[in-house]
């Protein structure tokens, strides 16, 4: 079994919870009331994905193209 660490943006909602995004795979999101649910939510959403490549014969995306940075800005 290959293990893939997938890199996720979390992100507080406006209207309460968490919205997730995985940008190595286009359109896969989820939701969740707290940070940890969101966070098991996108990981169901990932295996689905990866599920539905594989059934369609596309390549699963390599996830170690996607870095993580934090740019600091003073006004």
């Amino acid at each position: 079994m290959k293990v893939m660490d997938f890199k996720v943006f979390l992100e507080p909602d406006q209207d309460g919870g968490y919205v997730v995004v995985c940008p190595s795979l286009p359109g896969c999101y989820s939701q969740g009331e707290a940070a940890p649910e969101a966070l098991a939510n996108v990981r169901e959403a990932i295996e689905l994905t990866l599920e539905d490549m594989q059934a369609h014969g596309e390549p699963t995306p390599d996830p170690s193209g996607v870095l993580i940075g934090s740019v600091v800005v003073t006004k």
